[in-house]
């Protein structure tokens, strides 16, 4: 299981602006909600729920923002590429500005976990993460986390 099998060219946002992580989570929240028909409400609070349990910011200028949704059918995630990094409470304390962002079914428990490691394996890759800082648009992003 790869990239391709857990997020889509055009579920990639670049040069997000968001001056602060609440900011931000709205803006990602509402985006899944319009394109997934679901309450942009009920993803945010979803997301911050988990979020306040401890960052999800683990490092390196990303963050993995993610949480279990009730009448998901299956994981929806979304990567996001900040146009200026932001504070988000890291690990670090470093400012991100990359986001894989992540929601699943409530009873997922391996798909959940799955996706986590998937993208957490990818972008712990200097090399791909500097190729996605560098990238012109959603395309060559896209392409960056494939290698």
């Amino acid at each position: 299981m790869g990239i391709s099998d857990i997020l889509s060219e055009d579920m990639i946002l670049t040069e997000a602006a968001a001056d602060s992580k609440r900011h931000l989570l709205e803006q990602i929240a509402a985006f899944v909600a319009e394109r997934e028909g679901l309450d942009k409400n009920a993803v945010f609070e979803a997301v911050l729920e988990r979020e306040n349990l401890g960052s999800t910011g683990y490092g390196n200028g990303v963050a993995f923002p993610h949480a279990r949704l009730e009448g998901l059918n299956g994981v929806i995630t979304v990567f996001v590429r900040l146009s200026q990094p932001i504070d988000y409470d890291s690990l670090d304390h470093k400012p991100v500005d990359m986001v894989a962002f992540m929601i699943s079914p409530e009873n997922s428990g391996d798909d959940h976990l799955r996706t986590l490691a998937i993208f957490s394996r990818v972008l712990k890759d200097a090399d791909i993460c500097k190729a996605i800082r560098s990238a012109k648009n959603a395309h060559e992003i896209y392409s960056a986390l494939h290698k």
